[in-house]
Order: structure tokens, then C-alpha cells, then sequence
């Protein structure tokens, strides 16, 4: 009969959580995270191990590492060999390890992230300073468990002679714990040890004073004192890593940037191929070509420059763009007492110093023990010699040899031990002068007894012994620091001209928002003409400028978008531009309403805003210098109900004049409106009574006496000069420019300060477009409605008047 099968009803939750967390753990203790004493990863030390057990040592002939590999599988690691093999591998890369634990012969990889060659094809052994690492483990100074199978034993810790944790560093990542503790020098970690055993209340301070921070086996340049002084103290920090380069001149008035070392773990032909595409896709001018010349001798990467090139603007942009600078997170997690923690460098030091006193006690002890054990033999053997005719008479009537013990333990009284060493003695060794030998060995004994025994018994002793130790392996092994550290973190300027080929061109934005740059052959091409319009749409900006400048772009809603002008479409004069909306995100009522170009946003220049329901707001050119072109940025605050109509950049002696729908202007000095922040909402700029708003906000220099044109919505056109009005003060309501008609009074649809003869365009109510010439208009008083110029019975009232927009050149002649 079947045996019914047996369930567990467990729930599910349960049962995840219990098998993820045996799970993680065994990921946290024996996989992925190094031990706090030795620096070690399981698998580290198990490779290390398998290859002192099999002699496979650096004063011994390489062994295939497939040997090697097989045997970490078979006694120690049962998992897959080329988890093995690839530890082993990365335990022999000078560009990996501060100092390498295995030397390999054959294909081992390479800093450009080629694979090894398969481990029947390498060879490997020890390096001499992993003998360090493992010195004494056979004189019981680590605790050892059962391996896999439990057919034999293998270390919980390496004996660890010199700091390898902060020496080689480490990085891995387990379940909810990653580790990055960066390599450093041999020589300043040992000096810091030191330190700290001398004075234990060493801080942080004090160890930088010898240790002063990583050391990567590439070199490179570390900066950021303040970074490593904080992943110090915490565990936890960043600082930033480049590679060393130099520029050289060459001929012909051209330079080279050569590169001979590269930041930590960044893959070389990765940071070659990256730095090629900028000089493909253009993102950087300058750039001739890229070589890697990186041979036996050396690495070496050039980038040639083309003739007068700025250098280094490119190595700048190099650093802030490639793999050419990184910036480097401490993580200093390791396990002590078997759980993950996030350790500071004292903490680290300590861990180290503890590890080694229970090492060298440990070791003491063991030779205490094995030295006193032999004493005893020795004396014993002392006393045989003195009487060597009677043993060898007693002997000679024994049985066999455990009669023989018996015999000569009753007569001479020797103890079990001593008699087990006499018979054994061979006859060569009966000689005269053994007895000297034996007296100058007990001598040595007796004083390593002494010795051993004043360690364990003292504790300044102990640190003694591990002082000298460190001492001798510093002496041995020491190399100078491949690393400068730098206190302070550059600040990389990148001029524009650097990423940009410098190219003047058009660029023409209308109302509804079409934008776009055009070369300047296109639109001589076309003789300016046969420009690319939606229907009902106009050109309001035509500015002829540099790829290397910018537009300021603001809208009606009081946003305003910076857009570099090499980031424009190129599009040619006889085809429509792009929409604004296609380079950043605006609201479907958002418009365009004026577009200033920008140089350089200098110190001593101002723009002022004007809003429909008569604020005015001036505030600082350079606030409005954004980094992010993506999105539109504020402006200026505006009230529920308002909108901007207008906005002007001046230098601070700039008039102002605002008119009202009703025929009434104020004129007053810019200096009257206080200068504000970006997001402030702005003072009051005329007085309004209630249905009026503000038509027009004009700038103009203080010296200037422009003519002011007005056009009304009957179609009467007016041309004044400025000399009709007086000057007064902001927030006042200003002058009349209209007679007032009890019927169908004139109301200003467009007003403007103008100083040559420009002309105006006029859109009605049926759709139609006029031109309006106010030159060939003459000047008239402020009491009048000026000269009707549009039939609005026949084409109804005007809806839009518009300055037709010139072509500009605003920054010819000077730097503004």
C-alpha cells in the first residue's frame, strides 16, 4: 500500500521570507563581502589557501591554474570554476590589486576589459608578499571549520600579516549591503597601525598625517581632502578621481593631450571610443584625432588638437563629459563578528590590531608549547648521553621496543616522552660532540622560552613583536605612492566656444512660435524673401548672431527660456521653423511675446518687465543665466488675471514710457523702478482706472528724443515727439495722447518709441494686413487722433499692430 504523501500548509510569506533570508545571509557571511581582519572574500581565501596547501608558492615553479582551480573546487568552493578562476584572475591584476596576491604567466585581461585567456592556458602561483598573508597558519593561529564535504579543514581567517583590507581594498555586492573601500599605499597603512597601537586615541586627523588616502595601482589624481577625511570618520564619502594628463606643444602652433594614466577600474578603450564619438559627433571642437598608443612600455593615449585649439577648455570638457574623471564612493562595509558593518578608519585599524594580537598570541603560545616539549626531549637526551653504556646495555636486553621504554622509565627514571626519543635516536648521533650540540640547543630552548613566555605576559611586549613585524614587511614590500591626492576639487569652466564650431547665422522667431537658425547663405540665397509663414502668423524677431550666443525667450505667462543658439534647428530660410514647443514644454496658451540675444550675461545690465495690468518689475541680467534649457523657468511673479506684454534689456540709464488703452503715458527714468529678484512681482507703473490696461511698455536712452507712434482701433495713425510730454514719476497717470470723443472714442491698439523709419503692420478684423509708414505722416500735438491710415468701415477695426522686424546685428562693432 502507497504511504499517503505529507504537505506543509506554510504560508507563503513565510516560507519567501525564511528561504530569502537563509539566502541573503549566506550572501552577506560567505560570498560577497571581505572579512574586516584579513580583507578577504571566502572564495579569496580559499584560492590562497588551496595554493600554500599544495606548495604552490612564489619561490616554487608556476602551476596551471586549472590545477589550482580544480583543487578550490574539489576541497573548498563547490561552485563553478569560472567564478573561481575569475577571482583568482582579478588577484592578479597589477591594475586591480594595490599589490597583487597571485603572479600569473599568460593572458590575464587588461585595464581596456579583455577577458583572460582560459585557465588551461595560464599559469599561476603566490606572489611573495601572499606569504604574508598566510605566514604561521600552521601554528594554530586562525581557528579552522570542516570544509564541504568534512574530509578535511580549511581557515576561518587568514593569519594576515599586513593590513590587506585597506592595502588591496575591495568592492562586491551582496543582498542589501555593496562594498567600495578603495586601495592604498603598503607603507602608510602599516605607519598608521603602528600609529594607532602607540596612541590608541589616534584620530582621524592624526592617521591622514601618514595615511594620506587611497592609492589607486593606476595612479591618477585624487581630489577632495574634505571627502576622504569624511569616508574616514564615517565610512561613507566621495571624492573625485582623474586620470593624469599633460598638454604638449607641438608644431606649427598646435598642442597634444597626452594621457599616461587613467582613474580607477574605468575601462581604457571604453573612455578612448567615448572620447572619439565627441570628436565624430562634433559635442567638442578642436579635436584633430584620438589615438591609443598604450604598448609595454606604457600607457599612452594622445588626442591631437587642431591649430590654436584651447586646450584646455577641451581637457576640461574631457573631465566633465569621459570617464576621464569619476568620482569615487566610499562604502567601507566588511564583516566583523560575523555581521556587515560600515566601518570608520579607526575602526578598521582596530579591527586589524585585535585580529593580530589574538594571531601572534596565539603563535607564541604554540611555540612556547612546542619549544618546551623539545627542552624536555633534550634534557632527557642530555642525560642518555651522560649514560650511554648502560642504556645501551639495558636496551640490548629488551624484548622489543616498548619493553625497551619500560626498562630504561624504571631504571633512570625518564618519562614516557624522553624514553620514546632515546630509542628512536639513531647511532651516528652517539657521537662525542652531540653533547655540545644538545647543551648549545637547550641554551637557545631555554632563552625562546624566556622570550615567548615575557610576550604572553605583557601586552607593550606583544605590540613589540607586531610593531617589529610590520616593520620588516614594510621594509620589504614598501613602493612609493602612485596617487597625488589634491586638497581642493577643480571647478571646471567650459567655455562654449570649446563645444561649439563658431558659425554667425540667422535666427528669426515668429508670434505663434516657430523658431529657427538659418546660415546666412540660405537667406542671401533668397534675397530675404519667400520666408516660410503659417497663415496669420509674422515674423517678430530676424537676429543675425553667433552659434556661441544665446536667445532669451520669454512669454506671456511671465516664463522665460534660455536657449543657446547652436541648439536651434538649422533649417533653411524658405521652409518653416520648428515649434518652440518642440525644444521645451509650453502651455497651449503660451506665447512668445519677445526675444532678446545674449552674449554674455554681464554684471552691470538689467531687464525690465512690463505687465498688462500696469506693474513694472527690473531685476539683474545675470540672475536669468540658466544652466537647464529644458523647461521655462520663472521670470517674474504674475497676478491671476495679468500677463506680460513686454520686456527690455538696458545698462541702468534707460527712460521708460508705458501708454494705456486710453490714451494716457507716463515717461520716467528707469532708476525710479528699484532693482528686485528674478521672482519678485515688480512696483505699480502708471495708475489705472478700472476697464484700462497697459498697451505698450517702451525703453529708450535717456539722451535719445525718439518719436512715439501710435495707432488706434478706428485705424488713425499719430506720430508725436517725445518733447510733447514731461517727465514724472513712476505710478502716476500720465498725460493724455488722444482727444476724447463722446462717440466712438479712439482707443491705442499699439504704441512704440521709435528713432528711425521703421514700418508697422496692421491686422483687422477681416483677416487683412496693412502697412502703415508714420514717417510720411507729419508730427502732431498730443491733443489730437492723428491721420486715419485703414478704412475700418470697409475692413473692420484693428484687432494687432506690430513693428515690422528689422534684420538685426546687435552685437556688431561691440561686445553688447
Amino acid at each position: 500500500m502507497a504511504q499517503p504523501e505529507k504537505y506543509l500548509d506554510l504560508p507563503l510569506e513565510e516560507v519567501i521570507g525564511d528561504r530569502f533570508g537563509r539566502y541573503s545571509k549566506y550572501i552577506i557571511q560567505d560570498r560577497a563581502l571581505p572579512d574586516a581582519r584579513d580583507g578577504l572574500k571566502p572564495v579569496q581565501r580559499r584560492i590562497l589557501y588551496a595554493m600554500h596547501e599544495e606548495r604552490n608558492v612564489y619561490d616554487k615553479n608556476f602551476r596551471k591554474s586549472a590545477k589550482t582551480v580544480g583543487t578550490v573546487i574539489g576541497n573548498y568552493h563547490p561552485h563553478g570554476d569560472s567564478s573561481v578562476y575569475e577571482a583568482m584572475v582579478r588577484m592578479s591584476q597589477d591594475w586591480k590589486m594595490r599589490n597583487v596576491l597571485v603572479e600569473m604567466h599568460g593572458n590575464n585581461g587588461s585595464i581596456d576589459g579583455d577577458p583572460s585567456a582560459a585557465m588551461r592556458y595560464t599559469e599561476a602561483r603566490l606572489a611573495r608578499i601572499t606569504s604574508e598573508l598566510l605566514r604561521d597558519i600552521d601554528k594554530e593561529t586562525v581557528d579552522f571549520i570542516l570544509n564541504f564535504d568534512e574530509t578535511s579543514e580549511e581557515p576561518v581567517v587568514l593569519p594576515a600579516k599586513f593590513p590587506n583590507l585597506l592595502v588591496n581594498g575591495s568592492t562586491g555586492i551582496s543582498s542589501g549591503y555593496a562594498t567600495d573601500i578603495p586601495p592604498h599605499n603598503l607603507a602608510e597603512v602599516i605607519d598608521a597601525v603602528i600609529m594607532r597601537m602607540d596612541k590608541p586615541q589616534a584620530g582621524v586627523d592624526d592617521l591622514m598625517s601618514v595615511m594620506k588616502g587611497p592609492d589607486f595601482p593606476t595612479g591618477g589624481i585624487v581630489q577632495g581632502k574634505d571627502g576622504i577625511k569624511k569616508a574616514y570618520e564615517t565610512g561613507r564619502g566621495k571624492v573625485i578621481v582623474r586620470g593624469r594628463a599633460v598638454v604638449e606643444d607641438l608644431r606649427g602652433n598646435r598642442q597634444q593631450i597626452v594621457i599616461d594614466e587613467v582613474p580607477y577600474e574605468v575601462n581604457k578603450a571604453n573612455m578612448v571610443k567615448k572620447i572619439d564619438e565627441l570628436r565624430i559627433d562634433r559635442k567638442v571642437e578642436g579635436i584633430a584625432e584620438v589615438r591609443d598608443e598604450t604598448d609595454r612600455t606604457g600607457l599612452r593615449i594622445v588626442i591631437e588638437l587642431k591649430k590654436d585649439a584651447n586646450s584646455e577648455g577641451i581637457l576640461n570638457y574631457l573631465y566633465k563629459n569621459t570617464d576621464l574623471q569619476v568620482t569615487y564612493h566610499f562604502n567601507m562595509v566588511a564583516i566583523q563578528d560575523k555581521t556587515p558593518k560600515l566601518l570608520s578608519l579607526p575602526q578598521m585599524i582596530d579591527a586589524y590590531i585585535q585580529h593580530q594580537k589574538d594571531v601572534v598570541t596565539r603563535q607564541t603560545a604554540y611555540d612556547l608549547r612546542k619549544a618546551k616539549d623539545r627542552a624536555h626531549i633534550v634534557e632527557g637526551l642530555k642525560k642518555a648521553v651522560s649514560i650511554l653504556d648502560q642504556l645501551i646495555v639495558t636496551i640490548r636486553e629488551s624484548k622489543d621496543k616498548q619493553d625497551a621504554k619500560k626498562r630504561i622509565m624504571e631504571a633512570y627514571g625518564f618519562t614516557e616522552v624522553q624514553a620514546e626519543a632515546i630509542v628512536m635516536l639513531q647511532l651516528y648521533r652517539l657521537t662525542n660532540t652531540d653533547i655540545t650540540m644538545l647543551e648549545k640547543e637547550a641554551d637557545e630552548l631555554q632563552r625562546n622560552i624566556e622570550e615567548w613566555e615575557s610576550i604572553l605576559a605583557s601586552e607593550k611586549k606583544l605590540h613589540q613583536t607586531i610593531k617589529k613585524d610590520l616593520k620588516q614587511i614594510r621594509k620589504t614590500f614598501a613602493d612609493p605612492r602612485k596617487t597625488v591626492i589634491e586638497d581642493k576639487i577643480d571647478e571646471l569652466r567650459i567655455n562654449i566656444e570649446v563645444m561649439v564650431a563658431s558659425e554667425d547665422v540667422l535666427t528669426s522667431v515668429t508670434r505663434d512660435g516657430y523658431i529657427k537658425r538659418t546660415s546666412l547663405r540660405s537667406y542671401a540665397a533668397s534675397n530675404g524673401e519667400d520666408l516660410a509663414l503659417k497663415e496669420g502668423d509674422h515674423l517678430t524677431s530676424l537676429i543675425e548672431l553667433n552659434t556661441t550666443d544665446k536667445l532669451l525667450l520669454f512669454t506671456n505667462k511671465g516664463k522665460y527660456l534660455v536657449i543657446p543658439v547652436h541648439q536651434l534647428p538649422e533649417i533653411r530660410w524658405k521652409d518653416m521653423g520648428q515649434h518652440i514647443s518642440n525644444l521645451v514644454s509650453l502651455n497651449k496658451d503660451e506665447q512668445i511675446i519677445k526675444t532678446i540675444p545674449i552674449r554674455e550675461f554681464k554684471d552691470d545690465h538689467y531687464l525690465v518687465f512690463f505687465t498688462k495690468n500696469g506693474m513694472i518689475k527690473r531685476s539683474e541680467l545675470k540672475l536669468y543665466d540658466a544652466q537647464r534649457h529644458s523647461k521655462p523657468l520663472i521670470a517674474l511673479n504674475i497676478k491671476k488675471g495679468d500677463e506680460l506684454i513686454d520686456a527690455h534689456m538696458t545698462d541702468g540709464s534707460y527712460d521708460v514710457f508705458i501708454s494705456s488703452n486710453t490714451g494716457y503715458g507716463v515717461w520716467y527714468e528707469e532708476s525710479e523702478v528699484s532693482v528686485v529678484g528674478q521672482r519678485a512681482a515688480g512696483v505699480k507703473a502708471i495708475q489705472l482706472k478700472d476697464g484700462e490696461h497697459v498697451v505698450s511698455g517702451q525703453v529708450f536712452y535717456s539722451t535719445a528724443s525718439p518719436s512715439l507712434v501710435l495707432v488706434t482701433q478706428r485705424g488713425a495713425c499719430k506720430r508725436m515727439k517725445l518733447q510733447e510730454f514731461e517727465k514724472s514719476g513712476r505710478a502716476k497717470r500720465g498725460l493724455v495722447m488722444l482727444k476724447e470723443l463722446k462717440n466712438r472714442p479712439h482707443r491705442v491698439k499699439g504704441l512704440f518709441a521709435v528713432e528711425d523709419n521703421v514700418q508697422f503692420s496692421a491686422q483687422t478684423e477681416n483677416g487683412e494686413i496693412h502697412t502703415i509708414s508714420p514717417w510720411e505722416l507729419s508730427a502732431k500735438d498730443r491733443y489730437s487722433n492723428g491721420s486715419f491710415v485703414i478704412d475700418t468701415d470697409n475692413y473692420g477695426q484693428v484687432t494687432e499692430v506690430w513693428k515690422e522686424a528689422p534684420y538685426e546685428k546687435p552685437f556688431e562693432g561691440s561686445e553688447e
